[in-house]
C-alpha cells in the first residue's frame, strides 16, 4: 500500500500576513495602465500613482497630507476637504509629468460610499484626471467642502470648554472652525493656480 504523502501550499508573504490581495491586483494590472493608489493612515493620508515593472513597483507622482500644509492648509489633515485638495494637487502634478489617466486602487481598504478615498478620487476627477468612476460612490459637496464642521461650530460655540477641546487643532493652527469652508476656497484656487 503506497504512502500518502502530506503536501502543503506556501503563499506569498504578504498575503499570508494579508497585506495583499493579488487576485485584485491582477485585474488592475490587466488594465495596462497607471494605478492611482490611495493609502490612509490615522492622521495622514498618501497618494501615489504607480506604474507596474518586472523589478518592481514605479512611483511615478506621489503627495502626502504634509504637502497641503506647504500651501498654507491650517485643519486637519485627513479629513474629507484635505483628502478632496490632495486628490487635485495630485492631479495638477500628474499633468505636469504628462500623466492623464489611471484606475483606481484602494487596496484593502473596504469600499464606502462617500468616504476619504472618494473624496480624494472626486479632486482628482475635479481637476480633469481620467478615471473611471460613478457619481454616486462621491461625498456631498457640502461635506467636502467642511460646512457640517463649520456647522458643528456654530453649535458648539457656547460651550466654551467642550469648543475648545473638540477644535485644539484649529485654534492652535489660528484658524476659527467656523471658517473652514472659506479655508477650504482659497487652498482650493492655490492648487487650480498651478495648473
Amino acid at each position: 500500500m503506497p504512502r500518502k504523502i502530506n503536501t502543503k501550499t506556501v503563499y506569498y508573504r504578504r498575503k499570508r500576513i494579508g497585506k495583499t490581495n493579488y487576485r485584485s491586483r491582477l485585474k488592475l494590472l490587466l488594465s495596462r495602465q497607471p494605478r492611482l493608489v490611495i493609502r490612509k493612515s490615522l492622521k495622514n493620508l498618501i497618494l501615489q500613482i504607480v506604474d507596474y515593472s518586472q523589478k518592481g513597483d514605479v512611483v511615478l507622482v506621489s503627495v502626502h497630507s504634509r504637502d497641503l500644509k506647504k500651501l498654507g492648509w491650517k485643519a486637519g489633515s485627513n479629513n474629507l476637504s484635505a483628502c478632496y485638495l490632495l486628490g487635485m494637487l495630485l492631479a495638477v502634478r500628474a499633468k505636469e509629468k504628462n500623466i492623464g489617466n489611471c484606475v483606481l486602487d484602494i487596496g484593502l481598504n473596504p469600499s464606502i460610499k462617500g468616504c476619504k478615498l472618494y473624496s480624494a478620487l472626486k479632486g482628482a476627477a475635479d481637476a480633469d484626471f481620467k478615471i473611471p468612476f460613478s457619481d454616486s460612490i462621491f461625498p456631498v459637496d457640502k461635506r467636502i467642502r467642511g460646512e457640517h464642521i463649520a456647522d458643528f461650530a456654530k453649535t458648539l460655540k457656547s460651550e466654551q470648554d467642550r469648543f475648545n477641546r473638540q477644535f485644539s487643532l484649529y485654534i492652535k493652527n489660528g484658524l476659527d472652525p467656523e471658517q473652514l469652508p472659506v479655508h477650504f476656497d482659497e487652498i482650493k484656487n492655490k492648487i487650480r493656480g498651478r495648473e
